[in-house]
């Protein structure tokens, strides 16, 4: 694990702590599908396509509150992680990790991340790639 003095809260503060590309930055969105709470994974610059989505859930993704994200996951925004959760929960990493050797998500708190392989951190999480990303 890694901390920085600085907040790496966001991608670009994350990016700039970790001296990477803002792509490099493992951003783990915790959402709720339908009656589904779950974890998607993704390349830092990478946004959720709506359409992509609801293609592959049946439902649109709805963004959890921060208190929520917390309840679920023990990580305060902007330190989510798919690692050390109070109770599993799906992971999905999408296909635009794939384009890096090596990515950095957080660890669960707001200056903390892990160097990882994201083919590592789809097998630590049982994670099924997707491809949900505009």
């Amino acid at each position: 694990m890694i901390e920085t003095p600085e907040s790496s809260a966001t991608v670009d503060l994350a990016a700039q702590a970790h001296g990477v590309d803002p792509d490099q930055i493992a951003k783990t969105i915790c959402l709720k599908a339908g009656d589904r709470i779950l974890l998607v994974v993704t390349a830092g610059t990478k946004r959720l396509d709506n359409r992509k989505f609801k293609d592959r859930f049946g439902v649109k993704p709805r963004m959890l509150g921060s208190e929520d994200v917390v309840a679920m996951t023990s990580h305060p925004i902007g330190g989510v992680c798919p690692f050390g959760l109070p109770d599993p929960l799906p992971v999905f990493c999408d296909i635009s990790l794939k384009q890096h050797s090596e990515v950095l998500p957080a660890a669960g708190a707001t200056n903390a991340a892990v160097r990882i392989a994201p083919d590592h951190i789809a097998a630590l999480t049982g994670a099924e790639w997707v491809d949900v990303c505009q």
